[in-house]
């Protein structure tokens, strides 16, 4: 039996962990499928020496940042779409990253009119252009969507969807810990990527500063996403000395501190969804640049930033965003959930419901299993023919 190829394409850390999981079901089902593309360290792993990891460079945040680096995307693009024709894969399976896959996608079907291209993790035009998925669906075969309601939406408009499930389930199931949570300890989730930091994180630290000043038995871990973003933070942290005696940065806990702490501040992102699955009372905050923001106020066309608020369709998670992102702001918010047990267990009651919408575990194995099934379905197609 001929050996099935399938290119993938994954330009974050996030992707990378949710292709890595979604490599390894692959090869469970079929150990004979061979994987090529870009994507990052973890995808390597499985895939082999001949996958690319470029996520170093391909990982930006911001309008800016992405103008800055045109020059390295273009002759990037370029080269995908060169070794997508030369490779000629079973299938091409484009996962989340949509400022760069859905223009790959969109030029390779005019490249390979025939070609099968699937998205993993839909890109949220639900959120910005609701009328793209009908432009959508003449590049693109199938999408797995991690929300229901996105495949309920794509169906409806054409675009053939299937809902697996949200993949970090079986990542955080595996994450909890039987704790009691600490009633002076509130945890800090400054983002993973160092522009969001950057930004954030003096937000945070002021915040906590004034947060002291009211509540002088509080204690504070900040989660890090690397050792290179818990170097910045420390920095940062140094410059504020009486902070430094109360704020613990660790790396790699994030899923331990929001299952510790009694409340949190997070900045918008997947960590979100990730404090809604681990019941912690939590204030949203985000701040980036002003360029940015006002370009994102223009497209966006949804009433809450953060995912929980979307799922809910209502502001179950105060949003503190950009200039209303001040440190009084925050901390009263705060405060509340500290200190009023009807509004914690409100919030608390509303997380079970939005964890419930993001499916049971199993949702790489289900992608996994939609995207053999696809490529069989192209095989036969092509017998019968």
């Amino acid at each position: 039996m001929k050996s099935k190829t399938i290119y993938f394409v994954a330009g974050e850390v996030s992707a990378d962990n949710h292709g890595a999981a979604l490599l390894r079901s692959l090869r469970e089902f079929n150990t004979g499928l061979n994987f090529i593309g870009r994507g990052g360290p973890q995808m390597r792993i499985i895939a082999g020496e001949q996958f690319k990891n470029w996520i170093g460079n391909a990982a930006v945040l911001g309008l800016w940042e992405v103008v800055l680096k045109y020059g390295y995307f273009r002759k990037q693009f370029r080269e995908t779409l060169k070794e997508i024709e030369e490779s000629k894969p079973d299938a091409v399976v484009l996962i989340d990253y949509p400022g760069f896959n859905l223009r790959l996608a969109r030029a390779l079907r005019k490249q390979s009119p025939h070609q099968k291209i699937i998205y993993y993790i839909s890109p949220q035009v639900w959120a910005w252009n609701r009328g793209r998925i009908e432009q959508m669906a003449r590049f693109l075969d199938l999408v797995l969507c991690i929300f229901p309601f996105e495949a309920d939406l794509y169906n409806k408009s054409g675009l053939r969807a299937v809902f697996v499930g949200h993949p970090m389930i079986e990542r955080l199931r595996a994450q909890k810990i039987n704790i009691e949570r600490d009633p002076n300890l509130l945890g800090l989730f400054p983002g993973s990527r160092l522009r969001e930091v950057r930004k954030i994180f003096p937000v945070i630290l002021e915040s906590v500063r004034q947060l002291q000043k009211q509540t002088r038995n509080m204690r504070f871990e900040v989660a890090a996403a690397s050792a290179e973003l818990a170097r910045k933070m420390t920095e940062m942290l140094d410059q504020r000395p009486p902070d430094r005696q109360v704020i613990e940065i660790k790396v790699g806990e994030t899923a331990a501190i929001m299952q510790r702490a009694f409340a949190g501040i997070v900045a918008s992102g997947s960590a979100t969804l990730e404090a809604a699955y681990f019941q912690l009372p939590f204030v949203l905050i985000y701040k980036v640049a002003w360029p940015t923001y006002l370009a994102g106020r223009l497209v966006v066309k949804v009433k809450y930033l953060g995912m929980p608020n979307v799922l809910a369709d209502k502001e179950v998670v105060p949003e503190f965003i950009q200039h209303r992102a001040k440190p009084s702001s925050i901390i009263q918010a705060v405060r509340r959930l500290i200190e009023n047990a009807h509004a914690r267990e409100r919030m608390i009651s509303e997380f079970d419901t939005i964890a419930g919408k993001l499916g049971e575990s199993g949702a790489s194995e289900k992608a996994a299993r939609a995207i053999i099934e696809e490529i069989d379905a192209k095989i036969d197609m092509k017998r019968v023919n």
